[in-house]
């Protein structure tokens, strides 16, 4: 039964007046609680409550100085989280369900927090739940918020090797941040050189569902959710000045087949290679850059248009990379992870085939009965003396002079789109986003008997002032046509930039409603908002390129130009043999140097000290040889113990040691059988 603790007094009173034990679990629940809050977001929402709830009792148990509960009690709590992570996840095996058993099993120990050997199995829990973190996120601000948890889990474990009197915390945490400071080398170095082996090098992300980004189908409205996403897709650096913004067209799916709803690529996956049909033909010079592409679970690799070689990028992390007739590149699997490539990509370019093809027919097919008015604009066109004569080119232009010259508008807030959206488009709400256009023109195109289909991808971006690198964010996703032209191939027609000509080659963006916070600080400062985000970006964007994308590749490479000729993981191993040996002995040098400098008279007092602390006595600092004797019979009998009369023998001495030339081979002799009889001593208490 819980009781109330005692009145009359301040919490902080009371937390002085805490002993150890409970002031030390205190801290250790702290320390948990912070391990478990960037999981709250991956838990289902019982796990977090249940576990804040656990959490909270045992705080209140060591505040009140309360029992902990019974093994009845633990055992029932144990077996209601099995059923309910069995419920929720139909197994126990697996990330999501082995991370939700690991979070209350750790919450559920510290019920069970009564001696130093359960406080280290919460620190082993602790440890392992610290590291699932990572499952779901390797972000600069996860890490961060691991580099505090591991902090606190080092000084809780170093001040339960702290058991005499009440040591303060922060002497805890000073030998803890100085035991992290002598392992950072040790780390640096397992970081550059432990080999980078697929596929154990990595953990497989499955939990990109909830990212939001481009899709393989589309419906007419779906894509305008993507501007209110702010989040990057992928950074770009280029070789040299930047191409124009207008010219950059970061290629997605091709959506070719329409069913009067949804428009779907033709070749959506593998199999579908052969980079010969999409008759790519380059000219001018190509533009170089690299780009860092953000996990999306897509096997989708954004290159600019047009690129005829593959990108240059681990084969171990992509699979094969092959380009379909649409001249979209693409990997044999989803990009589950942050994924860097190189690539070179020609802005002249032409593809397809020049001459009318059976091939093309797929590309004027529109599905019966739906958009009424728009074929029948088509037939209009058709029948109009000025276009008598005309060629798809002269239907395109006309097609763009009327979205230009007939009040059409781009919004994010296009009104309600019923079943036939390209009627709704071009006769009634005359407004929409880049897919509504898109859509509705290519359309009209295949009403007018003109192969044409939809691209998909990301158009511009903007480049971040203090990094240099050029960022494309999901809220510069963007739909645009292309249109076959005999002798030409297939065309680029951006129909957006007829309605919205600030949309391509600037960079006007439809912009989403600011939040609070973000209205305030830009109604101070204007500049100051983009300028930590800027600044925030670019320390995230460093954290990418040279934490979580150092791959093999990087690694081997890094290490040749430090002069290691550093061929396959093998040598890496060679390698990290050598240094740790290297380290080992510098250890040992370093060791028996620091011994040198010590008093070995002093030293052997000092593991006195601390064996008599072991024992129960309390004893002082400075406290003398012959005093520690007169503390250690007061607290054992010394007449009655052998034991506790030879260690008081002993300590006196120590004390007569202490008299004799400090460089005659006497003391060096008697300290040496000093030691030696201090091994052998039985201490009371033991």
């Amino acid at each position: 039964m819980l009781k109330a603790p005692r009145s009359g007094l301040s919490s902080s009173a009371r937390l002085s007046t805490l002993p150890r034990e409970g002031r030390d679990t205190l801290f250790l629940l702290l320390v948990v609680a912070w391990v478990l809050l960037p999981q709250i977001g991956n838990l289902p929402l019982w796990c977090s409550l249940f576990a804040a709830g656990l959490l909270l009792a045992r705080g209140w148990l060591a505040w009140t100085s309360g029992p902990l509960p019974s093994r009845w009690w633990m055992a029932g709590l144990l077996a209601v989280t099995l059923a309910a992570t069995w419920a929720t996840h139909r197994t126990l095996l697996g990330r999501d369900a082995g991370v939700t058993l690991i979070v209350v099993l750790l919450a559920l120990k510290t019920l069970e927090l009564r001696a130093r050997r359960d406080a280290f199995v919460i620190f082993f829990l602790g440890f392992f739940t610290m590291l699932t973190n990572f499952f779901f996120s390797q972000s600069l601000l996860t890490a961060a918020a691991m580099l505090v948890a591991l902090l606190g889990l080092l000084t809780a474990l170093v001040n339960a090797h702290m058991p005499v009197g009440k040591p303060p915390l922060a002497e805890a945490a000073r030998t803890a941040g100085w035991m992290a400071l002598l392992g950072a080398p040790v780390m640096l170095v397992l970081f550059m050189l432990f080999p980078r082996m697929a596929p154990l090098w990595g953990i497989p992300s499955d939990g990109m569902t909830g990212r939001s980004g481009l899709s393989g189908t589309m419906q007419v409205g779906t894509m305008a959710s993507l501007a209110l996403d702010d989040s990057i897709a992928l950074r770009v650096r280029f070789e040299g000045a930047p191409p124009p913004q207008d010219t950059l067209y970061f290629r997605g799916p091709v959506l070719s087949q329409f069913d009067g709803r949804e428009w779907r690529a033709q070749y959506a996956g593998f199999g579908f290679e052969n980079p010969r049909e999409a008759n790519l033909q380059v000219s001018g010079p190509p533009v170089r850059y690299e780009v860092t592409l953000e996990p999306n679970n897509r096997p989708w690799l954004l290159l600019l248009d047009a690129a005829p070689s593959p990108p240059q990028l681990p084969a171990q992390q992509t699979g094969r990379v092959f380009m379909t007739p649409d001249l979209q590149w693409m990997a044999s699997r989803p990009l589950t992870d942050l994924t860097r490539y190189r690539a070179e990509s020609y802005p002249d370019f032409r593809h397809g085939p020049e001459r009318q093809s059976l091939r093309l027919q797929a590309y004027v097919d529109l599905p019966a009965g739906f958009n009424p008015r728009t074929l029948q604009l088509a037939a209009d066109l058709r029948r109009d003396p000025r276009y008598a004569n005309a060629d798809a080119a002269a239907f395109v232009a006309a097609a763009l002079e009327k979205l230009r010259t007939g009040g059409y508008s781009y919004t994010l807030e296009p009104g309600v789109y019923g079943r036939d959206t390209a009627d709704v488009f071009w006769f009634d709400n005359k407004a929409g986003f880049c897919e509504h256009i898109a859509s509705a023109f290519v359309v009209l195109m295949r009403a007018l008997d003109i192969p044409a289909r939809i691209v998909t991808g990301y158009q511009g971006g903007d480049i971040n002032s203090v990094d240099g690198f050029w960022t494309v964010r999901q809220s510069d996703a963007h739909a645009w046509a292309e249109v076959w032209q005999a002798g030409r191939g297939w065309v680029r027609v951006d129909p957006t930039g007829a309605v919205s000509p600030g949309r391509i080659g600037s960079l006007a963006r439809l912009q989403a409603p600011a939040g609070v916070f973000a209205t305030a600080i830009g109604t101070v400062n204007p500049t100051l908002a983009a300028n930590l985000r800027a600044a925030w970006e670019a320390l995230n964007n460093r954290w990418n390129q040279w934490v979580l994308n150092y791959t093999q590749t990087r690694q081997l490479d890094l290490l040749k130009r430090l002069g290691l000729d550093v061929a396959g993981w093998e040598d890496l191993v060679r390698a990290i043999g050598v240094l740790l040996a290297l380290l080992g002995a510098a250890g040992v040098g370093w060791m028996l140097w620091e011994r040198r400098q010590h008093d070995p008279w002093l030293r052997l007092l000092a593991q006195a000290q601390a064996r008599l602390r072991q024992a129960g006595v309390e004893v002082p600092a400075a406290t003398p040889p012959r005093q520690m004797a007169a503390l250690l019979a007061r607290h054992f009998d010394a007449e009655a113990d052998d034991r506790t009369a030879a260690v008081r023998d002993w300590l006196l001495q120590l004390e007569a040691q202490r008299y004799a030339p400090a460089a005659s081979p006497e003391r060096r002799a008697g300290l040496a059988r000093l030691r030696r009889v201090f091994q052998q001593l039985a201490w009371p208490g033991s």
